[in-house]
């Protein structure tokens, strides 16, 4: 399998606009990046019927978080999904039309949390930001019009991060009780020493280096050993069922699919989806590629399943 042709094209030109690695750009220049590239491959928003932006009380201060509303007749599920960027770009904002897309596919209240990023706010901010945010939900879901007992955790990249630790403290606490976890491409193994690291290194936009760069702001102080930032060095058993997409030409491939396998050792129901063609970031790519909506369909159909009240 090769790149997809629409992928390859897209590849191709920001290799021409000779973009400098992160490690050049410094931290305003990637979250300026990262804005400029969402207005080119984020695709318009598709209606819901209902947004509305919130503040919560978080560990840090007031944590904003954005809900969306699909249009159903019934009480949905909720799911709490942290978006990526390597703790240090994307916003609410940058991240709206996946928000949006998830609710639609899932069916489901979806909540998107603006956590504090690094280098200003290292580990465990973003951590402690978006466990607080999911403990809101499991206490404030049927202020949101959803079900409180049909709750799920989702997130792309570092947001996978995220999300699966969130998905363990939950595990902890004895809540909030959840149905599911989704994780796209996650980033779970601060060693960065897998196979895929060393075979995609670079040439797929996000390079290995680009991903060191991103590791080292968030980890500020704390050792990569830490189970709350490597989830794969984690006991895993007992976590909800998951479902893990994967894209073939990316570095992060082989960890999310070693996760999986870890998952399944673990008794843990997981569904492990490798993505031909594709690379690092294409959930969010729906002006790009058709592989974004398919994927989110995808997503959506597992969430859905999850998050039914037959359940």
């Amino acid at each position: 399998m090769t790149l997809r042709p629409e992928i390859a094209v897209a590849v191709e030109r920001a290799h021409q606009l000779q973009v400098p690695p992160l490690s050049v750009q410094g931290v305003d220049g990637a979250r300026a990046t990262h804005a400029q590239q969402t207005r080119l491959v984020a695709g318009p928003p598709e209606p819901v019927a209902e947004v509305a932006d919130r503040s919560i009380d978080g560990p840090g201060g007031p944590l904003p978080i954005r809900v969306y509303r699909p249009d159903v007749q019934t009480t949905p599920g909720a799911i709490a999904y942290f978006h990526g960027g390597g703790w240090v770009v994307g916003t609410l904002d940058t991240y709206d039309t996946v928000g949006r897309a998830l609710a639609n596919a899932a069916g489901a209240v979806v909540m998107t949390v603006g956590y504090r990023l690094a280098p200003e706010s290292p580990f465990p901010a973003a951590l402690d930001d978006c466990w607080a945010a999911l403990q809101w939900l499991g206490d404030h879901a049927a202020q949101l019009g959803a079900d409180p007992d049909r709750l799920a955790v989702a997130g792309d990249s570092a947001g996978g991060n995220l999300a699966t630790v969130a998905a363990r403290r939950a595990r902890d606490a004895f809540a909030p009780a959840l149905r599911h976890q989704l994780l796209v491409y996650p980033a779970l193994d601060p060693t960065t020493s897998s196979a895929s690291y060393r075979e995609l290194a670079d040439g797929y936009l996000l390079s290995a280096a680009d991903m060191r760069w991103y590791w080292h702001q968030y980890l500020g102080c704390a050792d990569p050993a830490r189970e709350d930032l490597a989830p794969a060095h984690a006991d895993v058993g007992g976590l909800p069922p998951a479902t893990i997409l994967t894209a073939e030409y990316d570095p992060l491939r082989d960890e999310g699919e070693a996760y999986a396998r870890q998952l399944e050792h673990a008794d843990v129901a997981v569904s492990l989806h490798r993505i031909p063609g594709v690379i690092h970031g294409f959930f969010r790519w729906r002006a790009v590629t058709p592989a974004a909506a398919e994927a989110m369909q995808l997503a959506g159909s597992a969430l859905r399943a999850a998050l039914s009240p037959s359940r």
